[in-house]
């Protein structure tokens, strides 16, 4: 008996420790790496900015994922590198092993005053559960967050993964802090 319950203790600590391996990855603030996969993705899955910069103007880029090239620039100008201006920001989409993730912001006097997932996995029933489950907590912690730095959603670990890649794009392609 006593055998089995070891057994099955150190069973359970694998499984824990497998399972966790990508959340002891992540970096401070709960920050994950982008996966690459050496190209810029399909077209469209670049981070892009609409709206004005510092009252300046209009302004429209485009920056690539992946590659750190940039197809198009930003037109705006501006001294510090962070927005006060308004507009929205889509983010690159995301490729998980579940299907792509993508979100979109909306920005007005710098500051995130929406998220909206313009794509989440839904092959099936239980990823859309997941995603109608999980993309209404990760919208209100980017808002609160006013950042990418948000927990993972037990239950949702690659959506969240995805979420926060892709917001972090659109923070990046508004000129957010």
């Amino acid at each position: 008996m006593r055998r089995i319950t070891i057994w099955l203790l150190s069973t359970v600590a694998a499984l824990v420790l497998l399972f966790s391996y990508r959340t002891s990855t992540m970096g401070a603030g709960g920050e994950t790496s982008a996966i690459a996969s050496g190209s810029d993705g399909p077209a469209g899955s670049g981070s892009s900015w609409t709206g004005t910069d510092d009252g300046s103007g209009s302004s429209t880029g485009d920056t690539s994922s992946g590659g750190g090239s940039s197809s198009g620039g930003d037109t705006s100008s501006g001294g510090s590198g962070t927005s006060s201006g308004s507009g929205t920001a889509t983010g690159s989409v995301a490729q998980t092993r579940w299907g792509p993730v993508q979100v979109r912001i909306t920005v007005s006097n710098g500051r995130i005053t929406d998220v909206t997932a313009v794509q989440v996995p839904d092959g099936n029933h239980r990823d859309q559960e997941i995603n109608d489950y999980a993309v209404p907590i990760l919208r209100q912690a980017a808002l609160a967050a006013q950042s990418a730095r948000i927990d993972t959603v037990s239950g949702a670990t690659v959506t969240s993964d995805g979420y926060r890649e892709s917001l972090q794009s659109a923070i990046d392609a508004a000129h957010l802090k």
